[in-house]
């Protein structure tokens, strides 16, 4: 009988082993902590849309992120309008111009993209998962035969980042404040190499077939934020 308490907590013990350490954190993350950046952030956020005129807290939020001048946008919209509240620099980023195909290419997706969830024990100190790869990343994967598409895609703290994308703590700050607030399923992230509404999106020769169609679809997107 010693014998089996004993295997059986052996046993227990290497499953847990094989978890991630933040494997649970991930679980219910928001619910974690309750910093003393917050208040602060929040107060910087909410300045911000008063200086745009716009009312707070917002129903929904966009950003708009823009790899090659290193841009992040952030949009609100409220009555049917949408509003320009603030541009944070990305300080952070890898990789060129074009999606992310595989684990390991250093590149940070283009597309839309939702955001599951915040971290609250980042390593760099806040973050929020992106859904790449999203189901239309994944159908891609499959049919061109790439079996690790990757992903942990996060938008985070700090000024270094392998994939994702960083733009520092007190932006981050302020953006993981603002979609606490309104929630995460009124959130969205619209990706692109260049600015569409200053020259269309194209996909180079070499690039794989579905890619212009994105690119299309971004372009009308970003049309509306002007």
């Amino acid at each position: 009988m010693i014998s089996y308490f004993y295997s059986m907590s052996l046993i227990i013990s290497l499953l847990f082993s094989c978890l991630p350490q933040n494997s649970f954190a991930e679980e219910k993350p928001t619910q974690m902590k309750s910093a003393s950046w917050q208040s602060k952030a929040q107060q910087r956020i909410r300045a911000r849309f008063e200086q745009a005129g716009v009312a707070w807290p917002p129903v929904k939020i966009t950003l708009l992120a823009l790899k090659q001048s290193r841009k992040l946008e952030l949009w609100a919209s409220t009555h049917g309008k949408r509003h320009l509240i603030h541009t944070y620099p990305i300080l952070g980023a890898s990789g060129t111009a074009g999606p992310k195909l595989r684990q390991g290419d250093k590149q940070v997706p283009e597309g839309i993209y939702k955001i599951l969830w915040l971290n609250p024990k980042s390593r760099y100190h806040l973050s929020m998962k992106l859904d790449y790869p999203n189901v239309e990343d994944r159908r891609h994967a499959r049919e061109e035969g790439r079996n690790n598409p990757g992903g942990d895609i996060f938008i985070h703290g700090k000024d270094v980042s392998i994939g994702c994308i960083a733009i520092g703590d007190p932006a981050i700050e302020e953006l993981y404040t603002l979609v606490q607030r309104t929630g995460v399923k009124q959130a969205i992230v619209y990706i692109a190499p260049t600015d569409p509404r200053q020259r269309p999106l194209s996909a180079p020769q070499l690039a794989p077939a579905w890619l212009d169609a994105r690119y299309q679809q971004l372009n009308e997107i970003f049309q509306r934020f002007r």
